[in-house]
């Protein structure tokens, strides 16, 4: 998640994404602004193909952190797991940069996937969604980065610590985080328990592929070491708890992996962390104002996440 004046000073103008394209083969004037969130992501197009060109500023990934996710990425790939590519630049490079008076912003490039969004599931889908899942966590076991290495669960945690040392109010977090950190640094670690995980694998970052019958997954922007169960309940974030999607996503999990009692009697903690991380990172994204004018989707946008906070806040007095 980016500061929500780096979006707005990102958005005012488009001069970043142009002189980051201009190290990758494109076609003139095919450039189109996507999206801005935990990244900006603009659309292009190359010998009548689509690409995706994704950038950040250096302040909310590092170029280390970057190169472990593209590493990572490139892994999978070789092991056929269905992932976008990421492309190599005119340079020969994956990562190019491009310094502006703010300071620096890494860019990459990735292949489109196939097929469209996971939206309205079916019971076939759910069912291969658990599958493409625990097929990336049986890749991830023999997993051995090569250079830069993602962060951890422990990284997050001394992020939260670090957010919340500047926001001495918010005590029922402090409190959560506590007993979140204890509780997490008591459980025993194991390559078939913990490994790296994609920690964003929701709907959003998969696509089903109807005549191939397979899915095709985006965003690994946020991998991290944790434990397997914890990429199970991000997953599952948006799915209702009685659904028969979680059912199905679960079953079709097992059909590739094994998934232990012991694991799923931890995903109420591993939620609490999510909950956590959530929390502090909304918290970093809004807590310095320096737009002087912002724009409507600002002021909306920000009310907005100051509600999802007060749920959060709720839901750390009952935990």
């Amino acid at each position: 998640m980016m500061r929500l004046d780096t979006i707005v000073k990102g958005c005012a103008l488009d001069s970043v994404a142009r002189q980051l394209l201009e190290h990758w083969e494109h076609d003139e004037g095919t450039l189109g602004f996507w999206r801005a969130s935990s990244n900006f992501v603009y659309v292009f197009e190359w010998n009548q193909e689509r690409y995706w060109l994704r950038f950040s500023f250096e302040e909310e990934n590092t170029y280390e952190q970057l190169a472990g996710e593209l590493d990572f990425m490139q892994y999978v790939k070789k092991n056929e797991y269905p992932a976008v590519s990421p492309i190599l630049s005119r340079n020969g490079r994956l990562i190019e940069e491009v310094r502006t008076e703010d300071g620096m912003y890494f860019g990459v490039v990735f292949s489109e996937a196939e097929g469209n969004q996971l939206e309205e599931l079916t019971e076939e889908q759910s069912e291969a969604w658990g599958q493409s899942l625990a097929t990336l966590h049986t890749l991830a076991e023999s997993y051995e980065p090569i250079g830069a290495t993602r962060k951890s669960w422990r990284d997050g945690i001394q992020f939260i610590e670090t957010v919340l040392q500047r926001h001495p109010e918010e005590y029922e977090a402090r409190e959560e985080l506590t007993k979140v950190t204890k509780l997490l640094e008591a459980l025993p670690t194991s390559p078939a328990t913990y490994g790296l995980i994609h920690y964003d694998f929701q709907q959003d970052n998969v696509f089903y592929e109807e005549e191939k019958k397979s899915l095709h997954v985006i965003d690994f922007d946020d991998a991290m070491y944790s434990w397997y169960g914890m990429d199970i309940v991000t997953a599952l974030l948006d799915v209702e708890e009685d659904s028969v999607h979680r059912e199905l996503f679960l079953k079709g999990y097992q059909s590739v992996r094994a998934l232990d009692e012991e694991t799923i009697r931890l995903f109420p903690m591993f939620l609490r962390f999510a909950n956590l991380y959530s929390f502090a990172r909304v918290l970093w994204s809004i807590e310095e104002q320096r737009i002087e004018h912002p724009p409507e989707w600002y002021v909306n946008l920000r009310l907005r996440f100051l509600e999802y906070m007060e749920e959060d806040r709720e839901g750390f007095r009952e935990s």
